[in-house]
């Protein structure tokens, strides 16, 4: 098992200017070593933070840079282990999660079919106090816990992430690394096709080099876009709702 990482203390307030309210600490000192590791040793000049690489609706990628020969680098920041197994799962994972959900299903409907019943002898039974027999109570818990898993299930599968084995994913970028405090994962928690960095920063498993052609074709525009973002948040500019008019630059005194 990995160590548990201490919270990092930055040592001024301008280091936290791009902090996105609502990251940790702990991920943002990672995204910054990160940054400092695309900048130094892969020799990166263009580099950003949340950049979207799959159009509109398309997933976002913690940091994203491009180095000597349009070489794209994707890193995915887990400040804890929990948070790397969260996307190192695979198709056949979702499919058996499905199936648990359709098996479910088919638990509801048979405990709503007993509770019905349980409710009508209750009532003919004692009228005034039905809710409160003993067949209905147990009736009635059966059901809520059924439910409960199937709402569960529900959740993990609308969450669902196979980010670590997806081969569109893995065609954004040549290298994709994850990046997690030192000593947090082994060299064998590392998914296929992809290295390790920790905080240091250090490699502490070379990520592979795919060959995918069109990998560069709009990281430019992409991470340029993250970075006018980022600088207007961090500037104070806010938006109210959706499109350019309404963004409110702040006034000067």
């Amino acid at each position: 098992m990995g160590e548990t990482p201490t919270t990092p203390a930055p040592a001024s307030e301008r280091q936290m200017l791009f902090k996105r309210g609502n990251e940790s600490r702990l991920t943002y000192r990672l995204k910054w070593a990160a940054w400092e590791w695309l900048y130094r040793r892969a020799e990166c000049r263009a580099i950003g933070f949340e950049v979207r690489l799959e159009g509109p609706s398309g997933r976002i990628a913690d940091i994203v840079g491009i180095g000597p020969e349009n070489r794209v680098y994707l890193i995915e920041v887990k400040s804890s282990r929990s948070d790397a197994s969260r996307d190192d799962n695979s198709d056949d994972d979702l499919d058996r999660l499905v199936d648990r959900e359709m098996v479910l299903e088919e638990s509801v409907k048979l405990t709503v079919g007993i509770l019905e019943s349980a409710a009508s002898h209750a009532q003919s039974d004692d009228p005034d106090r039905w809710r409160h027999t003993s067949a209905y109570r147990q009736a009635f818990d059966d059901h809520a816990a059924v439910v409960g898993k199937q709402s569960r299930i529900r959740e993990r599968i609308a969450t669902f992430s196979t980010k670590f084995h997806d081969p569109a994913y893995l065609r954004l970028a040549h290298c994709h690394y994850v990046m997690a405090p030192s000593r947090l994962l082994r060299p064998r928690d590392v998914p296929p096709m992809w290295g390790l960095l920790d905080d240091t920063p250090t490699v502490k498993v070379e990520a592979p080099i795919k060959q995918v052609p069109e990998a560069t074709r709009h990281v430019l525009r992409a991470i340029a876009r993250a970075n006018t973002r980022d600088i207007m948040s961090a500037y104070g500019v806010k938006r109210t709702a959706p499109g350019p008019r309404s963004v409110q630059f702040p006034e000067w005194k």
